[in-house]
């Protein structure tokens, strides 16, 4: 698990695709920080989802997963890496990206995205060791959100982003709720991945 860990978060920063996207976003993130609390709140919480996502699925994207299964045999053993991997490299994204909130005297909300990035982290690298294609899974989230979440609930329903925004705010009950759907999505998962990775 640990050589997992190590491995994806190594890539992450060492490939240069990643590593000049999360500059560029964290950047993005960071002014916008500066304009906009709110609106970097929805943006770090949706960029860790997303950088959460990509982790695990660039594996498959690249087709990359047979060899990792190869080193590693046991599958739980690696999506929990891979779980791990992608909650240290969206809360590293967050805490960098939030540094403009600290300038701007909003320490309470900087501390609030930092305890639920790794929750949504887990959920997008479990959303993503389901779905596999980080394409589908991105797209289907933000239907999912803007459809569901924010037009038929109005973002009140217990739901996982409207989860993360409560929780982001300060909410306990949304952290739990979003903790919730997090574990579901880990359970999930953890079935899936046993699933054969040479048609992907």
């Amino acid at each position: 698990m640990w050589a997992v860990i190590r491995s994806d978060v190594y890539r992450t920063a060492t490939i240069r695709s990643s590593r000049i996207s999360l500059l560029v976003l964290a950047v993005l993130a960071a002014l916008l920080g500066w304009v906009n609390v709110d609106a970097w709140g929805l943006l770090a919480g949706m960029a860790a989802f997303g950088l959460a996502a990509m982790v695990v699925a660039q594996h498959h994207q690249h087709r990359t997963a047979v060899l990792l299964y190869l080193a590693v045999p046991r599958r739980v053993a690696v999506l929990a890496g891979q779980l791990v991997a992608a909650a240290v490299v969206a809360t590293g994204f967050v805490a960098v990206s939030g540094l403009t909130l600290l300038a701007r005297g909003e320490p309470d909300r900087y501390r609030h995205l930092l305890l639920v990035a790794p929750v949504m982290a887990v959920f997008g690298a479990a959303g993503a060791a389901v779905v596999r294609r980080s394409t589908w899974l991105l797209l289907g989230s933000a239907g999912w959100f803007v459809f569901v979440e924010g037009l038929l609930t109005r973002l009140e329903a217990p739901l996982p982003f409207s989860a993360f925004l409560s929780a982001g705010a300060g909410e306990p009950r949304g952290l739990l709720i979003a903790s919730a759907w997090a574990s579901l999505a880990c359970v999930v998962a953890t079935v899936a991945v046993g699933r054969d990775v040479t048609g992907d």
